[in-house]
């Protein structure tokens, strides 16, 4: 008998332990869960933003009602994490959360200021840096986020043997270049331009350009005068390097590449959300498809922005070949 209730005794213990172990990984994954609810609410403002300085003809008025309005959304997904009671070895990292929040704030209610202190400025170079000051803020929110929340909670979560979670991202601002006083510049001429009834843009010429096509991964440069032979790998892509060859920032430009082949030519279609002039930006295409073993040609083209004039260099013709890998 004694044996048997020293035997009962052990067994609670173990139920009573394995309990409190699932209560605790339980915890750590409730927290995980609810922080990635506010993170993906925070990452689709971001994309709301980008939209937002990516749209031709949006006047200020527009945009500053537009960033008032997603700075008191991120105000409340900030309460909400305020409100959240993470697990005691996350509560460092949380705070970090609630950082990276108030910084999208603090950015968005800044910028929605610097619209609006600007409106009836003709200094583009003064409002370009208040505007780049202020985005550097969400860019700020972005290292934040993945230095000292994401990369820490994910080694906790290592070292406490939780598994089977995901640490979420949560980007705000998906390419940094745009927060130069120069690009803050460009989008508040443009937008400026838009609320006096400039149009997009009042400066001539504008334009863009393909500089080039490169075959991946080989890294092979193609050619428009020579047939460039191409091995079809599963890793196929093309890269295509455009240049804003204009006087203005151009937004939203798409640039599309096809390979005639039959029965069905293949086709792909990407956008550079914002390019500065002079500058060169590159967009990849990948899984296009399955190509036909033969001659034939590859086209790029970039669409002619409004008021472009030359649009000779705005398509290019590849001759090409593709061919089996050798062994």
């Amino acid at each position: 008998m004694i044996s048997f209730a020293i035997l009962i005794v052990l067994l609670l213990v173990l139920w009573v332990n394995s309990c409190r172990e699932s209560q605790r990984k339980d915890a750590y994954k409730s927290y995980i869960s609810k922080v990635s609810d506010l993170a993906t609410q925070s990452q689709g403002l971001g994309k709301r933003l980008n939209t937002l300085l990516t749209t031709r003809g949006t006047k200020e008025a527009q945009v500053e009602q537009e960033l008032t309005g997603m700075a008191q959304l991120q105000e409340q997904q900030a309460a909400r994490a305020r409100q959240i009671d993470p697990p005691g070895r996350l509560r460092s990292q949380h705070q970090h959360v609630i950082e990276a929040f108030d910084l999208r704030v603090s950015g968005l209610n800044g910028m929605a200021a610097a619209f609006s202190s600007t409106a009836s400025s003709k200094n583009s170079g003064q409002a370009g840096l208040d505007l780049a000051g202020q985005m550097k803020r969400l860019v700020a929110s972005d290292v934040v986020w993945d230095d000292l929340f994401k990369e820490p909670t994910k080694k906790e979560l290592e070292h406490q043997q939780i598994t089977g979670v995901d640490v979420p991202d949560s980007v705000f601002i998906r390419n940094p270049d745009i927060a130069t006083s120069t690009s803050m510049k460009a989008v508040w001429e443009r937008i400026h331009g838009a609320s006096t009834g400039g149009g997009t843009s009042s400066c001539s010429p504008r334009g863009t350009q393909i500089v080039s096509v490169t075959a991946l991964p080989t890294h092979k440069d193609l050619s428009t005068s020579t047939t460039n032979t191409i091995t079809t790998t599963s890793d196929l892509a093309f890269a295509v390097t455009v240049k804003d060859s204009g006087c203005a920032q151009e937004v939203r430009l798409p640039v599309r590449l096809s390979v005639q082949q039959a029965p069905t030519p293949l086709k792909g279609r990407l956008t550079i959300p914002l390019i500065n002039t002079g500058e060169q930006q590159t967009v990849v295409f990948k899984n296009l498809g399955t190509y036909n073993f033969a001659k034939t040609t590859l086209t790029v083209d970039v669409e002619p922005v409004p008021g472009e004039s030359n649009v000779n260099n705005n398509t290019a013709h590849y001759p090409v070949e593709f061919v089996l890998p050798t062994k």
